[in-house]
């Protein structure tokens, strides 16, 4: 018996597509296989194995030290892990242990850009077969179960916003290393501010083109590929997909866009606002709908008038009652709040509004329209998608089980009453301890959990010293 089947982990669909993969892995056609999972921050983690190894780690798994779980984004480990119950109160967390990275066979690709490469998306799993539960693509389905419950699927498309320049210094020098390190030196393969002109997608057309090539060669649905409003800036979209996949989509996205441009001597950041001049920021806004398992119909979708179903608005309630606490997955950097300002085509309330680009939550369709959807415009580019979708699941899921009413359309954004979402992470973070519902949905562990690693990141942020408090004080007193 191997660990998969010891532990009873995969469906009839995973165990015919470790079949695939076994076959598809021909050590004639791959070399090597890349085994990642999505850690606390949507940052694909893991390890290369040879091919034969690989099948091996189908249905055995492959071990990985939970110290992983226990980093900061400068990959810092921010919890005791040699103290008792390793800074987590678990003792299978305790001394930098290991985990069993089990592959999820329906995910295996082969990459374009790296020769006789496959890649296999895992979850993690204690030794006894228990689900570590601070791994985010198993909370996310978690929140997928209590839809499937009623017998209703999560459908997303993707919206995502990004920045692309030529790599001019990767700033390799030793001295440039460090937790984190150096950021590298760029400049622009575009000027700004010519939103969806031509002329300026045909300056960015070269990597573009390769960034196309490789993302359709990867099995990704892409829809478009935009110039944005800023220097540099770019935005992809995607056709929707349903469950876990988006999810999936966008670690896989964002994650070989990084790693395409690098090669060809370019840099992809999907930061929100780099700090260079004249750049603007990037948003994620995600579109998302709910349809009838058994049906197929759209869930949100109006019979009569109105924009959307019962449903739907007791949906759209939820969303916008739990929208400051949610703002720590939709926005969990530092950096992602210099987004969130008046008329600028980003929320700074939580508000909805019809076909209304300043609102946070804008509905799209009508009565009748199976496209109807709920377009969330508070993300940034670099949140875990595991977090934000299964925060917009479990809230809006509330909405409907309270019968939430989500107040009337916001025609004015920027004026309506509403509350205003956090303008910094601290803020959010205080906004999601403050909030008893996702503590009792995600569980108090895993709140204490995460909100832990955001402190850390924010305590180490005011430990430095700012170019404006130097250029501010230094003189002055």
């Amino acid at each position: 018996m191997t660990f998969v089947q010891d532990h009873g982990l995969w469906t009839d669909a995973q165990a015919d597509a470790a079949r695939d993969v076994r076959e598809r892995c021909d050590p004639e056609r791959i070399d090597t296989i890349r085994l990642s999972f999505p850690d606390q921050h949507g940052i694909l983690r893991g390890k290369t194995l040879v091919a034969s190894e690989a099948v091996k780690a189908l249905t055995g798994g492959c071990a990985i030290t939970t110290t992983l779980l226990a980093k900061d984004t400068s990959h810092r480990t921010v919890f005791p892990v040699f103290s008792a119950g390793g800074g987590f109160g678990m003792r299978e967390m305790e001394g930098a242990a290991d985990v069993v990275m089990v592959p999820d066979p329906t995910t295996f690709r082969t990459l374009p850009w790296a020769p006789r490469t496959g890649w296999l998306l895992c979850d993690l799993y204690f030794q006894e077969g228990r689900p570590v539960p601070f791994a985010t693509r198993g909370i996310y389905r978690s929140a997928l179960d209590r839809l499937s419950e009623r017998s209703l699927e999560y459908v997303a498309g993707l919206e995502v916003e990004f920045h692309v320049f030529k790599l001019d210094d990767p700033r390799m020098a030793p001295a440039d290393a460090g937790q984190p390190g150096e950021p590298p030196s760029v400049s622009l393969i575009s000027h700004g501010y010519q939103y969806l002109t031509e002329q300026r997608y045909d300056q960015v057309e070269p990597i573009l083109e390769i960034l196309r090539k490789d993302l359709l060669a990867l099995g990704l649905p892409l829809r478009s590929i935009e110039v944005e409003y800023g220097p540099s800036q770019c935005e992809f979209t995607f056709q929707p997909t349903v469950g876990a996949v988006p999810a999936d989509l966008m670690v896989l996205f964002r994650s070989a866009v990084k790693q395409i441009c690098r090669r060809h001597g370019y840099h992809a950041t999907f930061m929100c606002r780099p700090r260079i001049p004249n750049v603007v920021s990037s948003g994620w806004h995600l579109h998302q709908s709910l349809r009838d398992a058994r049906t197929g119909a759209n869930a949100l979708a109006a019979e009569g008038p109105g924009p959307l179903s019962g449903f739907g608005m007791g949906f759209l309630g939820g969303l916008l009652a739990h929208a400051r606490a949610a703002t720590v997955f939709t926005t969990p950097t530092i950096n992602g709040y210099k987004r969130y300002r008046s008329y600028s085509l980003a929320p700074d309330r939580a508000v909805w509004g019809r076909d209304n680009r300043g609102v946070m939550i804008r509905v799209l369709g009508g009565p009748g329209d199976p496209a109807t959807r709920l377009e969330n415009r508070v993300g940034e580019p670099a949140a875990n998608p595991y977090l934000y979708m299964a925060a917009q699941v479990l809230a809006g899921l509330d909405g409907v089980d309270r019968d939430l009413d989500p107040g009337p359309s916001a025609d004015t954004p920027y004026e309506a009453e509403a509350d205003l979402l956090p303008t910094s992470l601290r803020e959010a973070v205080f906004a999601l301890r403050e909030d008893p519902f996702f503590r009792g949905a995600l569980g108090g562990s895993f709140v204490d959990y995460y909100t832990h690693i955001k402190n850390a990141e924010i305590e180490r942020f005011q430990s430095e010293i700012t170019e404006w408090e130097q250029r501010e004080y230094f003189e002055i007193f």
